[in-house]
């Protein structure tokens, strides 16, 4: 390779200078960019002037924040180079108005997603924390083994007493029955106060706040429930029962029957606790209320819903030792039953998420949402690197002439970190802002009771303020490695192009990427409202509307309940009437084991009973499908059952049930098949329908089942209060549409729907926010292309198919990416229903035609302008 000549060269003297002046690690950088002006003006400008621009240029190198100095002549400010970025970003984003809204409208939306997340999965999370040596609090838990294992978050009532006697693995051991929907009544005068509490009261043993961490006001937590009909409530629910008086000592009813004496007052429960129960009476109180369930012998029989026992272990104890042990009581008190018990030990840090006990947040739910955040945030991200190197050629001769007078490519590059820094920040304020004035309507409608405090709670502060910069470098790390690498002499000339600020292939990636995001969320979304709608309008087997349950009344006998119920038959707009324990499909459930045809054994399965007289079949429309309905009678003399029960007894066909005999209840029900119905959805289609047995026990008559005229609901139900308020005048009158209770079967799928379609429009939006800002600049940068087609005698229609094609094809490409990943995860989530969907094609082609259409209202506006300009307009500058 030829020598350069000597004169090639700058002046030698201001060259050396510079080498000793620049800090090594500048070098590079700057010098390269000097060698290549400086040959480009001495070709255009002669030696000599090159030269004298040659030390301008050196000289103006000296200025403070381009290079680093001798110490001998440090003194800068430290502030002086961020008040330059402050000022030049501030003028960036003035200029360009509408890139900047839409960057900051898309961060703000995706960081109040985030923010929201960030609290429910933290509220979450926190779920009984607060308590002492939560690591070794357990909850004992059973596992019923039959043809099917079957999960319960209850154990028989023994269980905890006889642990505590025979061992010593447990520090504390406490009992705890909770009994749903009490009604409590005061006496002030001759007045009679009613109170119906749907969260119940619990009978608990005064170790109960032992073990957790429940704080009294009032009381001595170790006396407080030691006697019979003692009582402890909490703040909210002493200052709804007796207002501004003093608790202690007051006297309340449970039923009308058993009073308790108030002898604690305990500080209000917090929300982040699984414990809802507000009214804490004496555990010895059971006997009085349910002697069966408050027996040591014959609780062992059964597990009745409700009855809990949490364990305090000992700092050593073995949880496989505990469970061990506990083994044993199955073989010593249910030696001869199929229903085999196996007790576990549930860690306390489990309860809230495991939907096997009754968990009412998965884990698996959280991830999905911290997924969705992500997604949402990563969303933002991208439109921002779309519009940020899509703007960049506007900004190339800014960078050129930057980098001759001396800035690196590091100062470029923080440069627009620092920008991208701005924007993050208004973003955050705006999604702080957002975020604080809907957060009262999103805690609502989701009943999450959380807390939502910026400035006080450490964690969402640092939550927040590491988004804004995991964000800023998120968004702005491509863009300023751009605009930072720009050739000084190329940016100064105009030469750069596409290629230059990253490429179309480049934003195309990031298109396809924020579209096959969206498209999964909008795949998720059409799912679940399938599924659910699948749910809600199934054929369940029975007729489940205009039918409204009324409790019968703890107080009824038979008589008064046949009074009542032929009262009601007789009102205008009432068709039928039946008394049962539980509508068809209901959380209501009375498991029992049954012998079939004098066998001394009992079957291998569960059965459910339904108690109902012999309107039950045709108020709720079930279909006999062999035999015939039961015939009136005030004890148990015949039995129908479902096709369930007949392919668990492995019968040939309905009619073979017919004559058959099933003794049930430990033998107090037994009677003959007179009648098969269709199988009916007893539980939510998460579950398989259960073999069922009906049959006309009076005893388990909980409800009238009123099947009503809709014109004329309003007056029935007021003439059926009327009616059941004049038997029962100590009691509150309720009912609820059977409708109503089968649609709280899928309260978490509603939930979960109602988070995908909000993270789906919002995704959308931040799409189409992006779009919008890209198709604005690719027509600014085509203008002249298409005023020249226009001459030429394009049309408009094909003007703006020159746009359309290359969205349509991205969109495309989004949806082959998206479809396999929608379909998997909707396919997993699904696996948790019995009965549900199949994901047909219409999924996937309302998912694309989704996407499709908000793209093309989204880019249509600037199209169809641009297609219709007139292209004088656009080539006067030629």
């Amino acid at each position: 390779m030829p020598m350069k000549k000597r004169n090639e060269h700058p002046p030698r003297f201001f060259l050396k200078f510079f080498r000793w002046y620049c800090h090594p690690r500048m070098q590079d950088y700057i010098e390269g960019d000097l060698m290549e002006v400086y040959a480009l003006r001495r070709k255009t400008l002669g030696k000599r002037k090159a030269d004298l621009k040659f030390i301008i240029d050196v000289l103006l190198l000296f200025r403070p924040g381009i290079i680093r100095p001798p110490k001998k002549h440090q003194n800068l400010n430290p502030y002086g180079m961020y008040k330059s970025y402050f000022k030049i970003g501030w003028r960036n984003l003035a200029k360009n108005k509408a890139y900047s809204l839409i960057n900051v409208a898309g961060l703000a939306l995706s960081m109040a997603c985030g923010i929201f997340i960030f609290l429910l999965v933290k509220h979450n999370l926190s779920f009984d924390n607060f308590h002492q040596n939560p690591d070794r609090i357990y909850r004992v838990v059973t596992e019923l083994h039959r043809d099917v294992i079957a999960y319960r978050s209850s154990v028989p009532s023994p269980l905890g007493e006889f642990f505590r006697n025979d061992y010593t693995y447990g520090e504390k051991i406490a009992r705890v029955f909770t009994g749903r929907d009490a009604l409590i009544t005061l006496r002030k005068g001759n007045e009679l106060v009613k109170f119906n509490e749907p969260e119940g009261l619990a009978f608990s043993e005064a170790t109960f706040f032992d073990i957790f961490n429940f704080p009294l006001l009032q009381g001595n937590k170790a006396t407080a429930l030691t006697a019979p009909h003692t009582a402890i409530l909490t703040e909210r629910m002493a200052q709804k029962f007796f207002g501004n008086e003093n608790p202690m000592g007051e006297t309340f009813w449970l039923d009308n029957k058993l009073p308790f004496t108030v002898t604690g007052v305990l500080k209000n429960l917090p929300s982040n606790t699984d414990f809802k129960t507000e009214i804490f009476v004496s555990y010895p109180s059971l006997k009085s209320y349910d002697p069966w369930l408050a027996s040591d012998k014959e609780g062992w029989n059964g597990i009745r819903d409700g009855m809990k026992c949490y364990v305090l272990l000992q700092p050593q104890a073995s949880i496989a030792k505990v469970e061990e042990v506990m083994s044993a009581y199955v073989k010593i008190y249910r030696p001869t039953s199929k229903n085999v018990h196996h007790y576990k030990l549930q860690p306390l840090a489990d309860v809230h998420f495991n939907p096997q006990y009754g968990g009412p947040m998965g884990k698996r739910n959280l991830w999905i949402l911290s997924v969705i955040g992500l997604f949402l945030i990563v969303t933002a991200c991208v439109n921002f690197i779309n519009l940020a190197t899509a703007q960049a050629l506007k900004r190339s001769k800014e960078v050129g002439v930057r980098k001759v007078l001396g800035g690196v490519k590091r100062q470029l590059f923080w440069q627009f970190i620092f920008e991208t820094g701005m924007i993050t920040f208004a973003g955050v304020s705006v999604a702080a802002l957002v975020a604080y004035i809907t957060f009262p309507y999103v805690d609502g409608s989701f009943k999450t009771q959380m807390t939502m405090d910026l400035f006080s709670d450490g964690s969402l502060f640092l939550f927040v303020l590491a988004l804004g910069i995991i964000v800023t470098f998120l968004a702005g790390y491509y863009p300023g490695l751009v605009l930072a690498g720009f050739q000084p002499v190329a940016a100064l000339k105009g030469r750069l192009s596409q290629q230059n600020v990253g490429g179309f292939n480049t934003r195309r990636t990031l298109i396809v990427t924020q579209f096959a995001i969206s498209q999964v969320l909008i795949i998720g979304m059409i799912v679940i409202m399938n599924q659910i709608r699948f749910a809600r309008h199934a054929d369940l087997g029975f007729d489940k509307e205009a039918i409204v349950m009324v409790p019968v009344g703890s107080d009824s006998t038979g008589t008064l309940a046949d009074a009542l119920k032929n009262e009601i038959s007789r009102m205008p707009g009432v068709e039928k009437v039946s008394l049962c324990f539980a509508a068809p499909s209901s959380n209501e459930d009375w498991g029992n084991s049954i012998r079939f045809n004098n066998s001394p054994e009992e079957v291998n399965f569960r059965t459910s009973i339904k108690s109902a007289d012999a309107d039950y079949v045709s108020t709720f429309d079930l279909d006999l499908v062999a035999g015939r309905n039961l015939l009136p009678s005030d004890t148990v003399r015949e039995m129908i059952v479902n096709e369930a029960m007949v392919r668990k007894l492995n019968l040939a066909s309905p009619e073979e049930a017919i004559g058959q005999t099933i003794s049930a209840n430990g033998g107090e029900m037994r009677a003959p098949i007179v009648g098969v119905v269709r199988d009916f959805h007893d539980k939510s289609f998460h579950e398989e329908i259960s073999p069922i047995l009906i049959t006309t026990y009076r005893n388990e008559y909980m409800n009238y089942a009123v099947k009503l005229n809709l014109a004329q609901a309003k007056s029935v139900l007021t003439s059926i209060e009327k009616s059941w308020s004049q038997l029962h005048p100590d009691q509150m009158f309720q009912y609820e549409f059977l409708d109503d209770s089968i649609a709280r079967f899928y309260e978490a799928e509603e939930t979960t729907l109602k988070l995908i379609q909000i993270f789906s429009f919002i995704a959308i939006f931040i799409g189409c926010l992006g779009l919008y800002g890209l198709v604005s600049f690719m027509v600014a940068q085509k203008i002249k292309e298409i005023g020249i087609r226009k001459v030429l005698g394009g049309t408009a229609t094909h003007i703006a198919w020159i746009f359309g094609k290359e969205f349509v094809r991205l969109i495309v490409i989004a949806f082959l990416l998206a479809a396999p990943v929608g379909w998997w995860m909707m396919h997993h989530w699904l696996q948790d229903f019995k009965f549900k969907i199949q994901i047909n094609a219409w999924t996937f082609v309302w998912a694309i035609g989704c996407s499709l259409l908000v793209a093309l209202f989204t880019v249509s506006y600037q199209v169809v302008k641009t297609a219709l300009t007139n292209p004088v307009k656009s080539l006067r500058s030629e």
